[in-house]
């Protein structure tokens, strides 16, 4: 049976065919004058939102994905001209309000009356290089022109070469470098790099994802797996960073369960791609990571989900449970089980997708609800409406496609094989 009370099983190849299809009619809606806005939960464009340099390339991406995959759309969803046309239009904002033509790079954020938040930041920056790299890979005009100077700002502006790291924030001019570090924009960083090797064939990009995720890995490895996420200008772990704001959205405090898988998923496509050369250990790592993760994370307080997360002992610190925590886990599960023939793997993925449609899921609005409370009750506390589809989908196309090469790659290749 692949059916309850006739609808797909979670997790099931139907169910997830489901899922891709509504989930870009959702995401339809996010398209604005200037690039793509934050979604409330019914969908519609939040007016007190500005228009974020991170959703229009996350959006960007995902339609480009839908483009590639080349499937039937939902009643009212968009069919492949209105996809193709939606990520020209990413393209194009990339090209015109959220680009800086009088520093180089591009703004954070923007609105009607001009720049919101005029920083250069290597988390936005990392998803330009992959919403270009998967504009080109569905052969958009302008995509390879787009992809090759994302990639030049990251490699000039952010790339610390003796560290093989990116430092984390500029101001509008490129002349003071916040001195704060940061894991997660490493972690996009390595997720665009290796993206984009992919599709430009050059493997500069994916060496350079291999030297963030050797570094990235050591200091799990001396943390009991947990990952440091903050650091200071010298990359000293700032252990203690944002105790007092705990549940920030980009810097929370402590461990986050939901880094920690995607850190695996994302090490085990290093080791896979760079073969012998990539970091030591890498495959090993990658597991260890995700057990932890899961160990420390899901249902730790007595209900279904995954904290966001604990302190450096493992005890949760912020029990709220966000979507792409849980998108972020059936991935890896997808992943290690491939990898390690593991069929714990599979049993875990099949759990944690009765709980994202049981809880995740909004079967009447569409997408997925953002964040649940501990027991597993829509909130917005961090993730007030539904911003983006991004993990989402990566997650219900993910089962499709091999571990490597990246998303945009792999369903290329898909429709060359099949004469698509």
């Amino acid at each position: 049976m692949t059916t309850t009370h006739d609808r797909p099983t979670p997790g099931s190849p139907a169910y997830l065919a489901d899922q891709r299809a509504d989930l870009l009619r959702f995401a339809r809606g996010s398209r604005t004058g200037l690039g793509f806005g934050y979604l409330d939960s019914a969908g519609v464009v939040d007016p007190a939102r500005p228009v974020e340099l991170w959703i229009t390339c996350r959006m960007t991406h995902t339609f480009a994905l839908g483009l590639l995959a080349g499937e039937p759309p939902a009643p009212g969803g968009p069919g492949a001209d209105e996809l193709a046309s939606l990520v020209e239009h990413g393209v194009r904002s990339l090209r015109t309000s959220l680009a800086d033509d009088a520093h180089g790079g591009w703004l954070a954020a923007v609105g009607e009356e001009g720049v919101v938040d005029a920083s250069k930041q290597a988390y936005g920056h990392a998803f330009v290089v992959l919403a270009a790299g998967s504009a080109t890979a569905a052969g958009i005009d302008g995509g390879a022109e787009l992809l090759r100077d994302a990639l030049a700002c990251l490699d000039e502006r952010f790339w610390d070469d003796r560290e093989g790291l990116v430092v984390d924030r500029w101001d509008r001019t490129w002349s003071e470098l916040d001195p704060y570090r940061g894991v997660n924009a490493n972690m996009h960083t390595v997720e665009a790099l290796l993206a984009a090797g992919d599709v430009s064939g050059d493997p500069t990009w994916h060496l350079r994802a291999g030297r963030v995720a050797g570094r990235v890995m050591g200091w799990a490895s001396d943390n009991d797996w947990r990952i440091p996420e903050h650091f200071d200008e010298q990359w000293r772990p700032l252990l203690e960073h944002h105790r007092d704001h705990p549940a920030h959205p980009f810097q929370p405090y402590g461990a986050t369960v939901g880094h920690g898988l995607e850190w695996a998923r994302l090490v085990a496509a290093v080791a896979r791609t760079l073969g012998e050369r990539a970091p030591a250990g890498a495959a090993e790592a990658a597991v260890a990571l995700a057990e932890r993760a899961v160990a420390d994370g899901w249902a730790v307080d007595g209900e279904d989900g995954f904290v966001y997360t604990t302190d450096w002992q493992g005890a949760p610190v912020v029990r709220a449970r966000m979507h792409w925590v849980a998108a972020e886990a059936v991935n890896t599960a997808e992943v290690l089980g491939r990898l390690t023939g593991d069929e714990r793997w599979a049993e875990r993925a099949a759990g944690w997708w009765a709980h994202i449609d049981r809880s995740l899921v909004d079967h009447e609005l569409g997408s997925w609800t953002h964040e649940l409370d501990a027991h597993n009750r829509p909130a917005g506390d961090t993730w007030p409406g539904k911003p983006d589809v991004y993990h989402a989908y990566q997650a219900a196309i993910l089962p499709l496609l091999p571990v490597t090469p990246a998303f945009a790659a792999a369903l290329a290749a898909q429709g060359l094989a099949s004469g698509a």
